[in-house]
């Protein structure tokens, strides 16, 4: 049985649409305009226990919207939704032991206690015993790297440290079921190494289901083998992460070490396919992906090539191109 369906999953929203100006101000007193404007379209996708799935799309794609459906803060339009086995907006007590949901740009913690006090408070809320507390308290903050910070008040942290300890009151109850809405946002390189790092361990032990939205492709890369791609509120895609390339990327880059670069005639080289970079020595080809033999067979026989190297678009530049379509 999965741990997430959806079928048909569908929300819009009503809003108000002000008029310019000051008479259009006025006009809006008495007779208001609504449009309705739908951020989710019948979305269907299930995901098995313990998969870690990438969410992506630009923004305004309805992402963050689906994850708040399927944590119960938001009720759908239309369509349905199964978590483990409860329907999310039914919101109960049963079914809320058994998620967390971390919003990137949102705070859940209190940011003039100290992180431990706002952990022991969430503690409390989920009835977790004392003993159980001390040791995930104590094996998650060690992981993260985060021990000697609990004592510090929230506020205090840097965004690396108080990202961990977001993370941190996310697990505490060791839900079975995780959303990470943008969980890197705004962090280094380190503190977003050690963050991916904490996930792929927490999924490889404890075998939670996660949905991780990202718009770094790094995140995806290290820790998603399939991938769902939602924009204008619909599933552009849904596969496994190398399957976006084949898909979607005709082409594959080709280049060569030459002597003599430079001086090799531009009608030439557009012969054998685009040309993105080019100096003395070496030379940068954009080739269709069914010409590549060909290509690489005629560079070797006519020009003074000392090596080659074929490689596959990276996968961040064929999701832009996805998501500028």
């Amino acid at each position: 049985m999965p741990a997430i369906e959806v079928s048909g999953l569908t929300k819009a929203f009503r809003t108000y649409k002000k008029q310019p100006g000051v008479f259009g101000a006025v006009k809006g007193l008495f007779h208001r305009e609504y449009e309705q404007v739908t951020a989710v379209n019948a979305v269907s996708f299930k995901i098995e226990p313990g998969e870690l799935v990438g969410f992506l799309g630009p923004n305004g794609a309805g992402k963050t919207t689906t994850l708040k459906m399927l944590a119960g803060l938001l009720y759908p339009t239309g369509g349905s939704a199964n978590v483990l086995g409860h329907t999310p907006w039914e919101r109960h007590d049963d079914y809320r032991r058994q998620f967390a949901l971390l919003l990137g740009q949102k705070n859940q913690l209190w940011w003039d206690l100290p992180a431990r006090e706002s952990l022991e408070l969430n503690a409390k809320i989920y009835g977790i015993p004392d003993d159980r507390l001390k040791k995930t308290l104590g094996d998650l903050t060690e992981l993260l790297g985060v021990s000697d910070k609990l004592n510090v008040n929230v506020r205090e942290l840097s965004l690396g440290e108080r990202m961990k300890m977001e993370l941190i009151a996310s697990l505490l109850h060791q839900p079975k079921v995780l959303f990470l809405d943008e969980p890197t946002i705004g962090l280094d390189v380190t503190s977003q190494k050690t963050v991916r790092d904490f996930i792929r361990h927490h999924n490889t032990e404890q075998k939670t289901t996660i949905i991780l939205t990202s718009h770094y492709m790094a995140d995806i890369q290290e820790l998603c083998k399939r991938v769902i791609i939602i924009d204008h509120g619909k599933i552009f895609f849904d596969g496994k992460l190398d399957k976006i390339v084949d898909r979607f990327a005709d082409f594959k880059l080709v280049s060569i070490q030459c002597t003599n670069a430079d001086t090799q005639p531009a009608e030439r080289l557009a012969s054998y396919g685009e040309v993105l970079e080019r100096n003395s020595t070496a030379i940068k080809l954009k080739v269709k992906r069914d010409r590549v033999i060909a290509v690489c067979k005629a560079l070797l026989d006519e020009l003074p090539v000392s090596d080659i190297d074929i490689q596959e678009v990276p996968i961040e530049d064929v999701i832009r191109q996805i998501f500028s379509r």
